[in-house]
């Protein structure tokens, strides 16, 4: 709810500031938090460990960095609905990295999906007139689908609280960095104008979506299957689309909503037949090993 809701907030502090300058704001905050919360971690993680959550958090910013330079450019609903594109390309990334074979049921997840995604993205009027925002989601999806893997990878070796620490101050590092040479390059001028509205974005981005979100998935993982949690996470577009309507007054034509129908349906095939029985959320958490969706 949290992730979905955050959209329009986005969307909307984009008017008053630059996409750099918002996610610096946004991770430097949230770094802070989650310092307070994790710091006393850092204390035990080798270099190992350091590397792990720099990789990941190079995923993150190149996720996080692809989504808002997409949401200046497109709506809300379709930002999160391609955005969710990311459940089905797990498994298929981890099939195409030789660590998993993917079920059949998973490829007709991911055709529909990626049929749905044609709809959604595509105009009636064909390629010519796609929308570069709805590009840049695109890319955000393999990124986030990259940094999921990540996550389910370097978890189960290290400090998961050192480790959401780490790779959200490597983001914010890379997105203050961006801000002068974005500029530099000319491709971006950096703007802030203080609004109530942008306070309350980078407020809500920062400590919730971003310091608390991921606290949340990190714990809440312990008491379910990575197949839960990522079926989960297909709530995260209908939210969206939920607030968009509420408060945006976003409006889905029937090409456009048949796609998102495509695309959740898709991932809901790919995460309810595809994977292991969901029989293994039912055993407890101290015997369990956390992973990411």
């Amino acid at each position: 709810m949290i992730w979905g809701a955050t959209f329009v907030l986005v969307k909307d502090a984009l008017t008053n500031a630059s996409v750099f300058v918002f996610l610096a704001l946004r991770f430097v905050l949230a770094t802070f938090v989650l310092i307070l919360m994790y710091g006393r971690e850092l204390r035990t993680v080798r270099a190992s460990g350091l590397r792990a959550g720099a990789l990941i958090g190079c995923c993150m910013f190149g996720g996080y960095a692809f989504q808002t330079a997409g949401l200046a450019l497109t709506t809300p609903s379709k930002a999160a609905f391609i955005t969710g594109f990311f459940v089905v390309l797990v498994p298929l990334l981890l099939a195409l990295f030789g660590s998993r074979r993917v079920p059949l049921w998973v490829w007709f997840g991911a055709l529909a999906a990626f049929a749905g995604l044609y709809f959604l993205a595509v105009p009636a009027s064909g390629l010519a007139a796609l929308n570069r925002g709805d590009l840049l989601i695109l890319a955000c999806a393999f990124m986030f689908a990259l940094h999921v893997i990540g996550i389910g990878h370097y978890t189960v070796r290290y400090s998961a609280g050192a480790l959401t620490l780490i790779q959200v101050a490597i983001t914010a590092l890379f997105t203050i960095l961006c801000v002068p040479f974005f500029a530099w390059i000319g491709a971006e001028q950096p703007r802030v104008v203080w609004t109530p509205g942008l306070i309350l974005a980078v407020i809500a981005t920062g400590v919730f979506a971003t310091a608390v979100a991921f606290s949340l998935q990190v714990w809440a993982q312990q008491y379910t299957s990575a197949n839960h949690a990522a079926i989960i996470f297909t709530l995260e577009p209908v939210f969206a689309g939920l607030t968009s309507f509420l408060f945006y007054h976003e409006r889905l034509g029937r090409r456009s909503l048949a796609g998102a129908a495509l695309i959740l349906g898709g991932i809901l095939v790919a995460e309810l037949l595809g994977p292991a029985p969901a029989a293994e959320a039912s055993v407890p958490p101290a015997e369990t090993i956390q992973h990411s969706t």
